[in-house]
């Protein structure tokens, strides 16, 4: 991503100890508008958007874990995205079995959105996952939080699959949607 005005003044670190108490600054409220409506047709997935009536707003709890384990680790790491002092953003991205780099959360406070953090973010997502010589990058969203849908399609990601049952005891959520960026195509193997 190019820096330009709206990020110039972001810099986006590696999570140290001394970050541990602003890992949950930017957990704010996000409007809940719409949602993604996937199928799965000839191998293939499409979509279309369904806006809703109603607007909502929708948080997420904080995140209680073990900070320290992400801290030097390489198969895990979390990136904070700073506009001065004030912690705006973060990534939290694993090493996955399957070779991906799994975000874990991407965050965003609410006074900072639409600037170009995000953007920032997974820039620094997909550099960690190429240095650890990962497939690509890998993370769900909820189908109702259509604008992180967006979001993740905009910068070329993959539709790659949908659970119905991983939030079955959440009433507040109907589907879970798995979305990839893949930096290379898989060989076929042989395979026609």
């Amino acid at each position: 991503m190019k820096e330009n005005k709206k990020t110039a003044a972001i810099k986006v670190v590696r999570f140290g100890t001394e970050h541990i108490p602003y890992i949950n600054d930017m957990n704010d409220a996000f409007p809940i508008f719409g949602r993604l409506v996937p199928s799965f047709r000839d191998g293939e997935w499409t979509h279309e958007e369904e806006l809703f009536a109603d607007v909502r707003i929708a948080s997420f709890p904080d995140d209680r874990l073990d900070w320290d384990t992400y801290i030097g680790s390489d198969h895990k790491a979390v990136f904070l995205a700073f506009y001065g002092s004030e912690c705006v953003g973060q990534v939290r991205l694993v090493r996955d079995w399957t070779g991906y780099a799994y975000i874990e959360n991407i965050a965003v406070r609410g006074s900072h959105r639409g600037r170009g953090v995000s953007g920032m973010l997974m820039d620094k997502a997909e550099q960690w996952a190429r240095e650890q010589e990962l497939h690509g990058l890998s993370l769900e969203a909820q189908g109702d939080n259509l604008a992180a849908c967006r979001f993740y399609l905009k910068r070329g990601m993959r539709l790659g699959g949908v659970d119905t049952l991983k939030q079955a005891f959440n009433p507040e959520i109907e589907t879970t949607l798995y979305f990839y960026e893949i930096f290379e195509e898989p060989s076929l193997n042989g395979k026609e």
